[in-house]
């Protein structure tokens, strides 16, 4: 082993601009494909009798001190484990490196004197650092006071120094503080500086090795954004202090990130209070607490193409949201979906240049109509929801009317009273058997309580997606009333409206017209031939007829 000289303070060129510039997570560049096979190396090392031996079998196959450094943190973070106990009696414990080796654990000052003996050892600078650190029990907003409550180190690489924590590397407590779990974390290898001082707060200042230093009071009101947010390719978010005030019972967010992620977030628990939509750089939220007070803000992402192993949404940021004010005119329907309105999701999914990019609708006349452009062989079912027993399913999905003209759908939507309605898209292959998948959501609303629209008529499976009704759209028919009616149908051979009589409907500029009367009759059929030679009709449309 070589004795390694003192450490010398920090100066000028270690330096890194603050605020982060979104450039690299790491302060030297790293690539970890290359230390995929001395990873596994240090893995499998197995000795426990001395400091000194360990060290000498982990350099075996480390070369230069990047890789010497990297051998050692690969070794701490699988082999030492946080000690919980320990932790609530102190006194009991020892942080002597030799001591951490055989016991198997410790707590941060115990890694962080291993870590700088083991270093010196393999003749490389290292010093331990102590601060305050945002880890287990840090509440939003809080102030730090008193001694430092946390250790971690610097090394010396290529010239300049750089920081490591390998107590948050090895895993996670849970949140009794009982257990411990590892789980490795490669965000606190030679973190960037403008991003570990996001929770790591040294007693000495030069030690955050940025230009310029915060000051203790910076650091506690900047946001708390885990290392997830930055291993998930996320960029910023804002506002970008941890506690929020409603303005009017309204409260916003947004992330930004490169590309493509999913967002879902809870309030107190819940999503139910607010409205996400998903943007090609991020997405945004406004939050409308229905309680006034304190409420916890929990924001999650994933890659959308998150491989199987990772599918789980990840915390990435929390905030307080203080509410003075409840503004109840924003409850949202149980039924509605985050995130809300169209997005990349929905254009990937292949519903494309959507007539509403907006996630609410307002309507004034409880009529609107949607339009999109569709991807190859898509097959579309929607319903319309709201809260209370004022739509069964069934009649959820005669609300919403469905036509088809080449490639472009329009869904018609006619509420049948005012309120918050939620307009739910499914869709599925054409060609596949099985069922609909749900792929994203609107909300509808309308103030106007005159509004009473009845359902659209019942159509059956022989009621083709490119088939038209022109009138009547309602489905409910005045009594005792000659009725027109006009569908747009091809390929069939003769077209019959059957209400207490026959009505036979004529062809003309491929439309079928005609008209029927309604007396003495609750039901109206329409009914097609599919061929002149056959003497069978199919029921294609059902319409009812007001009761007088």
């Amino acid at each position: 082993f070589q004795k390694t000289e003192a450490p010398r303070p920090p100066g000028a060129k270690d330096l890194h601009a603050y605020p982060w510039d979104k450039s690299s997570l790491k302060s030297m560049p790293v690539d970890l494909q290359q230390f995929k096979k001395l990873d596994d190396y240090a893995l499998k090392v197995n000795v426990k009798n001395s400091v000194e031996e360990l060290v000498k079998a982990l350099l075996k196959q480390a070369r230069t001190d990047l890789e010497k450094v990297r051998a050692i943190w690969m070794w701490i973070c699988h082999h030492i484990e946080y000690d919980v106990v320990g932790y609530h009696n102190k006194s009991q414990l020892s942080s002597k490196p030799r001591d951490v080796l055989q016991m198997g654990k410790s707590i941060c000052e115990g890694y962080a004197e291993l870590f700088e003996h083991m270093c010196s050892l393999a003749g490389i600078q290292c010093k331990k650092l102590s601060g305050h650190a945002k880890g287990h029990g840090y509440k939003t907003g809080q102030t730090f006071t008193g001694d430092s409550d946390h250790a971690w180190n610097a090394v010396y690489l290529e010239g300049r120094w750089h920081l490591l924590d390998s107590t948050w590397g090895s895993g996670s407590v849970d949140d009794s503080f009982t257990k411990f779990t590892y789980r490795y974390n490669e965000f606190y290898f030679l973190t960037h500086p403008a991003l570990f001082i996001n929770n790591h707060f040294p007693d000495n200042s030069n030690w955050q090795l940025l230009k310029p230093t915060l000051t203790l009071k910076e650091f506690e009101n900047n946001m708390l954004l885990s290392s997830n947010f930055y291993m998930l390719g996320l960029l910023a978010a804002h506002p970008e202090t941890p506690i929020i005030q409603t303005v009017n019972g309204k409260a916003s967010v947004s992330v930004d990130c490169r590309l493509g992620m999913l967002f879902m977030f809870k309030l107190k628990g819940t999503d139910e209070h607010g409205l996400m939509t998903l943007k090609k750089h991020g997405m945004k939220l406004d939050i409308y607490p229905q309680k006034t007070g304190s409420h916890k803000l929990e924001i999650f992402a994933k890659p959308s193409k998150a491989e199987a192993s990772d599918d789980t949404y990840r915390c990435v940021v929390e905030y307080v949201v203080e509410c003075e004010s409840v503004d109840k005119a924003m409850r949202f329907p149980k039924d509605l979906h985050q995130p809300v309105g169209p997005s990349w999701f929905s254009e990937r999914q292949g519903f494309l240049r959507p007539s509403h990019r907006e996630p609410v609708l307002h309507t004034n006349d409880g009529r609107c109509s949607l339009t999109f452009t569709l991807g190859k062989d898509i097959s579309v079912l929607t319903s319309l929801h709201t809260d209370g027993s004022s739509l069964a399913e069934d009649m959820g999905r005669r609300h919403v009317l469905q036509t088809r003209r080449g490639n472009q759908i329009e869904l018609k939507v006619h509420l049948p009273h005012a309120g918050s309605f939620v307009l739910k898209i499914y869709s599925k292959k054409r060609s596949d058997p099985g069922n609909y998948d749900y792929i994203f959501n609107y909300l509808i609303r309308c103030l106007n309580t005159e509004v009473k629209w009845p359902a659209f008529p019942q159509s059956y499976s022989k009621w083709l997606q490119d088939y038209e009704i022109l009138e009547p759209l309602s489905g409910l028919l005045p009594a005792n009333r000659n009725v027109r009616f006009k569908l747009k149908m091809h390929g069939i051979a003769k077209v019959l409206v059957q209400a207490e009589n026959t009505h036979p409907l004529t062809q003309n500029k491929g439309c079928w017209e005609g008209t029927c009367n309604t007396s003495g009759c609750r039901e109206v059929f329409v009914m097609v031939h599919e061929n002149a030679n056959h003497s069978f009709y199919s029921h294609v449309l059902k319409y009812e007829v007001e009761t007088q």
